[in-house]
């Protein structure tokens, strides 16, 4: 439950109550987004937890676990919502009108049964909660059918690491963890999970493995998959724990049944997951792709890196207008951010290659901007990645959430949605997508931008990555959205790319889930929700129906 002795977080916006810019700050961003979307731009007030009208719970906490389970409105309104655009814009506008009735905090699998077992006999929702930085509408309260009220279930009193194996570089973790409490926990025996999501300091172990979440590394360790091990689920119709192995050719995994399932068939409560040793040695370096072309030179080089087997860690690149934003860039080249980083070895060679094919692909990138470190796995991320372009891009990526918690209230539109394709489609796809959205940009907000970086890169295509900026008409900021989003995702379907390659499922991408996904394996998922949930009370409504 809230504890006003520390910093809270923020009940409606991203991150904590006293992160993000400050007014003064505020007024800077306002003046340069008026100076590029043309026109003039109003802050209004941020939401205050006081003025905010609850709807009454409509049901009642089971008496025997009362005093794990809050009503307090901090801690209703604070899961209410994720982190999505659609989500920052009702929250900064005071509207939750759709609270869970209570938030539950369950301190072992015991009390978590024991809530399920209640929850089924009383019809009553249950949505699994890690962060709560789902930004596809995976954590709202949605009343279904005949469901009597619902219920948000917390899961971060379950937050330890329980047991290192540094023998085999794992350990055991219970899934309400956040990112910055693991690896602190891992630091002192040397080893790391290294999964940074731009959502890191604020989403858990568990929400990781629900949605299948995509980390830094842009090549090779992308997903959270590639580092579960074995993981224990309680279900409604009881628990289960598969084995921990390295590897095992015995049938379908029943980890990959609960990757992805995003709450709807279980409550991840823990999991052994694969660890690295803290890398010592990184190398850096920044490449530049000019001209009309350049971002299509840039995307060559991409795809020569991840066919060359180097394994950069970092490879990502940005288009002029993304470099600018970012600050990593002058709106005239694109960039290619490149890291590569080891425990073992150092990086010289491999960057020297990665140098090379960047060069044989257009790339201006000279002798001086490469940067080559060698530091102790205890003296943490060292600064070579963290200097010119790529700290720029760095800081601004982690900001980016804080900065939009501002543009939502100055009624400009500024969401994002991410795919993946395979190589050969790219250049066509990229063309037809951003044609698309340019085209609802403009028809729903008469002017706008979109523009493309590549968080992640395989041997057989990327992920383009998309950010969407156009003034908006207060009061109808979620309509004109949602017209370009459809228009967006109708894209993506079309030319060929998935619905999201990490950004998951929940409410917002139900409809294109359901046209990618063969039909037969959705009655069998439908089956499989039925046996694991016969009371169909887990996160209804996400992933199916």
């Amino acid at each position: 439950m809230a504890d006003a002795t520390t910093t809270r977080r923020s009940f409606w916006g991203w991150g904590n109550e006293d992160g993000g810019p400050d007014s003064a700050q505020q007024e800077g961003i306002r003046a340069t987004m008026e100076q590029r979307l043309g026109g003039a731009l109003e802050l209004a007030s941020a939401p205050k937890l006081g003025d905010l009208d609850l709807p009454t719970p409509r049901i009642k906490p089971p008496a025997a676990l009362a005093e794990r389970c809050s009503t307090d409105p901090f801690d209703r309104a604070g899961h209410t919502y994720g982190k999505s655009y659609r989500d920052i814009v009702r929250g900064a506008r005071g509207d939750f009108s759709s609270p869970p009735d209570f938030v539950a905090f369950p301190e072992d699998e015991t009390e978590i049964v024991s809530l399920l077992d209640w929850a089924t006999d009383n019809r009553v929702g249950v949505v699994p909660y890690g962060g709560g930085s789902s930004v596809v509408g995976g954590v709202e309260s949605i009343l279904v059918g005949d469901q009597r009220g619902v219920i948000s279930l917390d899961l971060s009193r379950l937050d330890q690491v329980l047991e290192i194996d540094r023998t085999s570089r794992a350990a055991r973790i219970q899934a309400g963890i956040y990112g910055p409490a693991l690896e602190n926990f891992l630091r002192p025996h040397g080893l790391t999970l290294r999964h940074f999501p731009q959502s890191f300091e604020f989403s858990t172990l568990g929400g990781w493995i629900a949605t299948r979440s995509g980390g830094h590394y842009a090549t090779l360790y992308t997903h959270i998959d590639d580092f579960v091990e074995g993981m224990r689920v309680i279900t409604p119709s009881g628990s289960l724990e598969s084995r921990r192995l390295p590897g095992t050719g015995a049938g379908p995994s029943p980890d990959r049944l609960f990757l992805g399932s995003e709450g709807s068939l279980g409550i991840i409560t823990e999991a052994w997951m694969r660890l690295q040793d803290r890398p010592t040695y990184r190398a850096s370096a920044t490449a530049r792709f000019s001209g009309q072309d350049g971002f299509l030179r840039g995307a060559e080089a991409v795809r020569a890196l991840a066919q060359s087997g180097l394994a950069p860690t970092n490879c990502r690149l940005l288009d002029a207008g993304e470099a600018l934003q970012s600050g990593a860039g002058d709106g005239q080249e694109s960039v290619l951010v490149l890291g590569f980083e080891s425990a073992d070895h150092a990086l010289e060679a491999w960057m020297t290659r990665a140098v090379d094919i960047c060069r044989d692909a257009g790339g201006d990138l000279p002798d001086s901007a490469v940067r080559l470190e060698h530091k102790s796995a205890a003296s943490g991320e060292g600064g070579a990645q963290r200097e010119g372009a790529a700290g720029a891009w760095r800081n601004a990526f982690l900001q980016a959430p804080y900065v939009r918690d501002a543009l939502v209230r100055m009624a400009v539109i500024c969401e994002t949605f991410e795919t993946a394709v395979t190589w050969d489609h790219f250049p066509e796809f990229h063309a037809g997508v951003t044609r698309a959205v340019q085209d609802a940009i403009d028809r729903v907000c008469g002017s706008g931008t979109v523009n493309c970086r590549f968080t992640h890169a395989y041997p057989d295509g990327a992920a383009p990555y998309y950010s969407v900026m156009a003034p908006g008409k207060r009061g109808s900021e979620l309509e004109q959205w949602a017209e370009i989003k459809t228009a967006a995702s109708d894209a993506l379907i079309a030319h060929g790319g998935t619905i999201t390659h990490h950004h998951a499922v929940g409410r917002d991408h139900r409809p294109w889930y359901d046209a990618q996904r063969p039909d037969l394996f959705g009655r069998a998922l439908a089956a499989t929700k039925r046996e694991l949930d016969p009371g169909h009370i887990m996160n209804p409504g996400v992933i199916l129906d």
